[in-house]
């Protein structure tokens, strides 16, 4: 997690479109004093100060001012940024680098976007947006993951910001400090779900929003989400959402349509 002053709007210094991995498949730099919020249309690795985050399509990340940056990209690469200055006043809001944005993310494309249409940065209306974009995002974390156990608060964190990744129980368990029985018994209590279904849940939800909301291949929602196997991820999409990936984009494009 890291503290983020939002009790009176922030300096806007620039916002707008990047795009990366046409040239060179890495970017290693820093922004002295500058602060960045990234909004991504692409998977890839994301590394500040030595650790390492994947970032997908609908992902935001928040990096502090003089953090070490490094991006690896798998090709032409496309996000939405800003660069600012926290002004420190008022109680910190604890925010983690990287989180998925859900259903949030097309509402912050649009802050963003506008942010950038009303440059030159520095606007009373860029730095409302900005402003805006960066409360949405601070209310994605949720309350509970502070108060909870902090095994628990651990996983969840790693999941939120690995679904593309390949995750096991042990592995999590080793993250979080405790044995394999030990963060099962935990997590159980506190979400009323086991591991795995957690997890299987958030990978669900992540490609409904995703079928739903993004012109993605079939293919690239299933790698995002970490069930690279076409197949596998046709019998998932049947079995928790009811309906296969083209199913449930073509109902909601047919609804579009009746509209």
């Amino acid at each position: 997690m890291i503290e983020l002053h939002l009790a009176t709007p922030p300096e806007v210094v620039n916002a707008g479109v990047g795009i990366h991995g046409v040239r060179r498949s890495r970017d290693v730099f820093r922004l002295p004093d500058l602060w960045q919020l990234h909004l991504y249309n692409y998977t890839a690795e994301l590394t500040v100060d030595g650790t390492t985050y994947t970032v997908a399509p609908g992902f935001v990340s928040l990096t502090p001012a003089g953090a070490s940056v490094q991006f690896d990209y798998l090709g032409r690469s496309e996000h939405l940024y800003a660069h600012f200055r926290p002004r420190l006043a008022g109680e910190p809001s604890h925010v983690p680098v990287v989180q998925d944005a859900g259903e949030a993310a097309p509402l912050l494309s649009g802050l963003l976007r506008s942010a950038i249409e009303s440059s030159p940065s520095g606007s009373a209306r860029t730095t409302a947006e900005i402003w805006t974009a960066l409360w949405r995002i601070a209310e994605l974390t949720p309350a509970t993951t502070e108060t909870g156990h902090p095994a628990v608060a651990t996983a969840i964190a790693y999941i939120e910001a690995n679904l593309a990744q390949p995750l096991t129980v042990p592995a999590l368990a080793r993250l979080a400090g405790v044995s394999h029985n030990h963060l099962t018994r935990l997590f159980q209590m506190e979400t009323g779900s086991s591991v795995i279904a957690y997890l299987r849940q958030r990978r669900m939800t992540r490609a409904r929003h995703l079928l739903v909301s993004s012109t993605l291949s079939i293919p690239a929602i299933a790698t995002s989400v970490g069930i690279p196997d076409l197949q596998a991820f046709n019998k998932t999409c049947r079995r928790e959402l009811g309906a296969s990936p083209r199913a449930i984009r073509n109902a909601v494009a047919g609804a579009g349509v009746a509209g």
